[in-house]
């Protein structure tokens, strides 16, 4: 009898040793993700800020960061030029040098001459250049019946504004010298700093260092001839 009992004991031990072991296995899958299940923090954390972002500051420093054209120009007749609009410094930058000009005011008569020779798409399409350019009161100082003679006379007028003109963008560091013209002439420059002035006629540079979309130009109170 006892015996039987010992054995019905060992019989259920062996039922509930399985179950109990059972219910341990379901509770340790149930801190487990199953395969194919939502992500895990480390998988979250690989998708950083950075490729969602759709601009850095880097992007928006380099923006800012343009220099104000205004900024890069000296001389007493700077004061002249509009402060906005087309015809200002920040204005003319965006423009080629023949249409930056013409929206400013202080250079009409040399624009006015630049049409009469036809050197418009010249000057505009040129890769770069240093224009002297003449005021309007440079022009003034040309007497009426001789400068209306040469507005006629497109050779002269044309060798005379290209006189003017300078192949490559030259920097006020690097003015100070002699440079050949696209008329095929030597002008020379002389002077420093913010300090010159241009050929045989002396031109002070009144403006310098203005830039265009094409060009570097220095308004000069003189015009230079041939």
């Amino acid at each position: 009898m006892k015996s039987m009992k010992t054995r019905t004991g060992l019989v259920a031990l062996a039922i509930a040793l399985p179950l109990s072991l059972a219910a341990c296995g379901s509770n340790s899958d149930a801190a487990t993700p199953a395969a194919g299940g939502s992500s895990t923090p480390a998988e979250t954390m690989g998708s950083t800020p950075s490729d969602t972002m759709s601009s850095t500051p880097s992007d928006t420093m380099s923006s800012s960061a343009s220099m104000d054209a205004a900024s890069a120009v000296f001389g007493k007749g700077c004061a002249a030029v509009p402060k906005d609009g087309k015809g200002s410094f920040n204005g003319m930058a965006t423009d080629p040098v023949a249409t930056a000009a013409s929206n400013n005011p202080l250079l009409s008569t040399l624009v006015t001459a630049v049409k009469q020779a036809g050197l418009v798409d010249t000057l505009n399409s040129a890769p770069e250049i240093t224009v002297f350019a003449p005021v309007n009161d440079a022009f003034a100082k040309i007497p009426a019946a001789d400068l209306k003679k040469v507005l006629a006379d497109k050779p002269t007028l044309t060798k005379i504004l290209t006189n003017h003109v300078v192949a490559g963008k030259i920097a006020p560091d690097r003015l100070a010298g002699d440079h050949k013209t696209l008329a095929g002439t030597t002008i020379t420059v002389k002077g420093s700093g913010e300090d010159f002035t241009v050929g045989k006629e002396n031109a002070k540079v009144i403006c310098g260092n203005v830039p265009t979309a094409n060009a570097t130009v220095y308004i000069i109170d003189s015009v230079l001839m041939p």
